[in-house]
């Protein structure tokens, strides 16, 4: 029943690695097993987003215990225990039969795990205290393997075609929401999975922002510098129905998700010239993404960068304007990505994490001016112990059509 290449399943190596880092954590915290449900959880440590179950306990072989589709999963998966079930009621029977004792100590992802469901496995593992596991497992996913880079890096490479065909497709008069439907064309020939993942709660993401002028500088609900003013109030971000303009910029802030990874970058387009504000502000914003590409590397603190990037911007007389032009404005410089579009480390004011060899970064300064437009650029890039190597190569200056 494999409907997918061979290369298209995660390799048996890649996930008792993964598993490996788990049980590690569970073993050093005095947990005695986790149990994973999340989507994208499930995908990092099973290979499948089977509606399922993964046991894993602190000293054993994971059991994946799916409900639908069992079969799917079973091809899917190189977990070697599969088990169907069709109940809640039937995993502890199955724990008991693969000789898993009760867990005095259950780590689970609290931080999306609705209330309701929460009271079921409460239920379920009478004596057991649940505890959340969801940070530790977000470290764990922080740190690309080899194999992860490698999926990224295709999908930058994929990113980087679809932001070359914008041009091709710019018209004035033509709405926001026509060229995003054109451009996402493109990218779903080149293989786009067609969604975004995030794991923050509420949060939502189609394939990005493609808005010009005055719309792309619409605030919204998304944790994120851009909003834009959509198609309705019941997805308030993204390409709306404004007409292409010239001399206005328009804003290509677009993810590339390919076999589940992502790539985020973003450029700027324009139908003849911009303003010269504009371009002196855009031309900050990559002399400020060069100034910290060469200050990221492992072991500097993420909440530092985001220090630095702030004092540039005031420096350059762009504060009021930085990262959003409301008080509401978003308080980081990028984010880590990889299955999910938010994952670890967040740059953002505060934070004490430290850049580690592996983690893969979304670096996006922007300036957003109200009543006029975006602009400014973002690149996915690889930490490497000799600092950032950029995934996304297409050229970051603005691109007069």
């Amino acid at each position: 029943m494999n409907h997918f290449n061979t290369d298209d399943i995660v390799p048996v190596s890649e996930l008792k690695q993964r598993v490996n880092s788990l049980q590690t954590h569970l073993t050093e915290n005095g947990f005695d097993a986790a149990l994973i449900l999340q989507a994208t959880d499930l995908f990092y440590f099973a290979g499948t987003t089977q509606q399922g179950h993964l046991y894993v306990p602190k000293d054993a072989d994971p059991i994946l215990m799916v409900r639908k589709s069992y079969k799917r999963a079973q091809a899917e998966s190189n977990i070697e225990t599969i088990e169907p079930i069709t109940s809640l009621t039937e995993i502890q029977p199955i724990l008991q039969r693969y000789g898993c004792p009760p867990p005095d100590k259950l780590g689970m992802e609290l931080d999306i795990l609705p209330v309701n469901l929460y009271r079921k496995y409460r239920q379920l593992f009478v004596g057991s205290n649940i505890l959340d596991i969801s940070h530790a497992i977000r470290l764990i996913r922080a740190i690309k393997s080899p194999y992860e880079i490698d999926r990224i890096t295709v999908a930058a490479g994929l990113a980087d075609q679809v932001a070359s065909s914008v041009k091709d497709h710019l018209r004035e008069g033509t709405t926001e929401v026509e060229l995003a439907g054109r451009i996402e064309a493109r990218a779903r020939a080149l293989g786009h999975q067609g969604m975004v993942r995030m794991r923050l709660w509420g949060s939502e993401m189609f394939y990005g922002h493609l808005m010009c002028g005055d719309s792309a500088a619409v605030p919204s609900a998304l944790s994120s510098p851009t909003g834009g003013a959509g198609m309705s109030p019941a997805f308030s971000q993204g390409p709306g129905f404004k007409s292409i303009q010239p001399n206005q910029p328009i804003l290509f802030d677009y993810v590339f998700a390919h076999k589940g990874y992502l790539a985020d970058h973003t450029r700027i387009f324009a139908l003849g010239e911009l303003p010269d504000k504009l371009m002196k502000a855009h031309q900050a914003m990559l002399t400020l993404q060069t100034k910290l590409q060469a200050e990221m590397r492992p072991g500097v603190i993420v909440g530092d960068i985001y220090e630095s990037a702030i004092d540039f911007a005031a420096e350059s007389g762009l504060e009021d304007y930085f990262m959003g032009a409301e008080k509401q404005r978003i308080r980081f410089i990028g984010h880590g990505i990889g299955l999910e579009l938010d994952e670890y480390p967040f740059l953002a004011k505060g934070q004490q994490m430290k850049l580690k060899s592996g983690m893969v970064i979304a670096l996006e300064p922007k300036v957003v001016i109200p009543g006029t437009g975006v602009v400014g650029v973002e690149n996915t890039h690889l930490v490497t112990e000799d600092g950032l190597q950029r995934l996304t190569k297409y050229p970051d200056d603005i691109e007069i059509v």
